[in-house]
């Protein structure tokens, strides 16, 4: 009985054993063998198996992009003004035998050399540029962790300026000019907004004069063609009454001369005609000799007939 118990533990211990020599890499990740103590390789994603008692599985990496958030790190400019920043590291284990080999404490060693990195570009810098210049600084910094991490097998993808807290004093100064400008942008941007406003008015009263003085200008333009047809129709009117007149008086006569009319008739119209004339208000009037014959004449017969 007791042989057969210890066959079974023996054969239970083989087995975990066996099984704890089966290893499968995830995805994302890599296994750092050793063997005896000594680098032996590097397990990708799969299925692998090591001798037992001999390889040991020392460092478990994880490939996947990471993040880490640094505390702020008190800074001082070149115009000696101290800051506090805090950071923010995105990096990604690119060979993980160097990952395990190359540093003690990878993060703390990302966090110091990010803080020194820090101070040397903000020292460089002014309190204005500072604040100004995140882009750049984020620039530099990366380049810099990039290359100082590479013996660590760790690639520094980007480096983000979190906060940039300057001290209390700063703070209200820059909220007192903040809000100087702000009031000086208002008050230009209400002048231009009454300057633009009048300049609209003007104009306006500008074109209404222009208006006014083109309907002046159209209404005399129209009342003096008015006036220039007026004076047309009326010249028109005394011509064709003139015409007429004087179609009238050239009909009487073709008349007179198809009747066959002699001078006696011809003076006897004259003598009509004068009598017409001398009923107006002429003081003196001058008779020819032959209406003078004439008018004996005519006494004469106008005697003989009224007896």
């Amino acid at each position: 009985m007791g042989g057969a118990i210890a066959a079974i533990i023996i054969l239970i211990l083989i087995i975990w054993v066996v099984l704890s020599c089966i290893k499968i890499v995830p995805q994302a990740h890599a296994y750092v063998v050793e063997r005896l103590g000594a680098y032996q390789s590097t397990w990708s994603v799969g299925l692998h198996f090591k001798v037992p008692f001999v390889d040991k599985v020392a460092r478990r990496v994880l490939l996947k992009e990471q993040v880490v958030d640094f505390a702020p790190q008190p800074v001082i400019t070149k115009d000696n003004v101290t800051m506090r920043i805090d950071t923010v590291v995105f990096y990604q284990i690119t060979d993980p035998k160097l990952y395990a080999y190359g540093v003690e404490n990878p993060i703390m060693a990302i966090e110091n050399l990010t803080a020194t990195t820090l101070r040397n570009i903000i020292g460089d810098l002014e309190l204005d540029q500072t604040l100004t210049s995140r882009e750049t600084i984020n620039t530099k910094m990366r380049a810099s962790l990039d290359v100082a991490t590479d013996p660590w097998g760790i690639k520094v993808n980007r480096v983000e300026l979190k906060n940039i807290i300057p001290p209390a004093e700063i703070q209200n100064a820059m909220e007192k000019q903040m809000k100087a400008e702000r009031e000086r942008r208002e008050a230009v941007t209400r002048a231009e907004g009454e300057k633009k406003a009048s300049v609209t008015v003007a104009e306006g009263k500008k074109e209404a004069a222009i208006l006014e003085a083109e309907a002046e200008k159209q209404s005399a333009i129209l009342r003096a063609e008015a006036q220039k047809e007026k004076m047309i129709r009326e010249a028109e009117g005394e011509a064709e009454a003139i015409l007429k007149v004087q179609q009238a008086q050239a009909d009487g006569i073709r008349m007179i001369r198809e009747a066959g009319a002699d001078d006696a008739v011809l003076k006897l119209r004259s003598l009509e005609a004068f009598a017409k004339a001398a009923d107006g208000q002429a003081t003196k009037i001058i008779i020819p000799s032959e209406i003078q014959g004439l008018a004996g004449l005519a006494s004469s017969v106008k005697e003989v007939i009224t007896k």
